[in-house]
């Protein structure tokens, strides 16, 4: 299960952070012509045809609003992509303004909250188009700003979790223990989720993923689903650069000395940079694994924040004010 999420947005940052148009199109391979940018007679059609297209979800009409660029633009997160392009429509039809800064360039003005749309538009010749690779950057950089910030907050939201898990006898053989999974095996609460049934406690990530559920998340457990632009996965152990040094939290098939749970970019560069851990300390690392983040990460099997890696600021400030790391 790779959705989680627990704080709720405010509406005026939803929209800062979801008006990012088109986030997660599946790239299909396609030709030169079908790449070819669409001109239009104003901006105001210009602006016309991005709203039809994030209406439709239609990967050819948004191909030709944004050009080549367009392929640029993805995160690797489909919900995501979704919900931003509904986000748009709905700030759009609440109010929108193209507003003229010369003769030369324009910009698209969107919502009662007057957010400016990242891509501006431009005149060449007589025509208007979208000036894709001018605001490919602005788009990439909210989105990762708000993607590395949501995961820094569901990873403290499975801590709560596991602690939760952790407090009560889930299998009836009297040992308190941590969940190694996230998704519970059908009929058991072996994960730190299960579908509630009558007379049954609720799990701890039951409301988170309600909420998940509720944006439109699905996940299957033989394939991993990014939340908000993140995979997540669960450590069973911990190196030498930890607190307490290098131990197994496993004893045996129970893991009782703690946990660790990893969680990096679906779509490095595009959904996020960092990679993030935490463990039962509570304190939240990060580090840049590059563009081999997908490689690198798969052979991180232990909560191990050594070279490279460093506190996030809130955990920084946690840490000076209650010791620790």
């Amino acid at each position: 299960m790779s959705f989680l999420k627990t704080h709720l947005h405010s509406k005026t940052a939803c929209r800062l952070s979801a008006l990012v148009l088109l986030a997660s199109i599946s790239i299909s391979s396609v030709s030169a012509a079908e790449l070819r940018q669409k001109a239009y007679a104003s901006p105001e059609e210009a602006s016309m045809a991005l709203l039809n297209a994030a209406q439709s979800g239609d990967e050819k009409r948004i191909r030709e609003v944004f050009g080549r660029q367009w392929k640029s633009l993805g995160s690797g997160d489909p919900v995501l992509a979704k919900r931003e392009r509904e986000a748009f429509a709905a700030a759009y039809n609440e109010k929108h303004e193209v507003r003229l800064l010369n003769e030369t360039e324009a910009t698209l003005v969107l919502g009662n909250e007057e957010w400016q749309f990242p891509i501006p538009l431009v005149r060449v010749n007589n025509d208007w188009r979208f000036d894709t690779a001018t605001g490919k950057a602005e788009i990439i950089n909210r989105r990762i700003g708000r993607n590395e910030s949501n995961t820094i907050q569901v990873l403290l939201a499975i801590a709560d979790a596991q602690r939760d898990y952790a407090s009560r006898d889930h299998d009836g053989d009297g040992m308190l223990e941590y969940a190694q999974k996230f998704s519970s095996t059908d009929g058991k609460f072996d994960g730190l989720y299960w579908p509630v049934q009558a007379g049954q406690p609720e799990s701890p990530l039951g409301p988170l993923v309600a909420k998940a559920t509720r944006e439109g998340y699905t996940f299957k457990k033989d394939r991993p689903t990014p939340y908000w632009g993140y995979y997540y996965r669960i450590l069973t152990g911990q190196g030498s650069a930890a607190r307490g040094g290098s131990y197994s939290y496993l004893a045996g098939e129970k893991m009782i000395g703690g946990f660790a749970v990893i969680a990096f970019p679906a779509e490095y560069g595009a959904s996020g940079v960092k990679t993030f851990m935490i463990n039962h300390d509570g304190a939240v690392f990060e580090k840049d694994l590059g563009k081999k983040t997908s490689r690198l990460v798969a052979e991180i099997q232990q909560f191990d924040p050594g070279e490279g890696w460093v506190l996030t600021e809130k955990s920084a400030i946690a840490v000076k004010w209650h010791g620790g790391y």
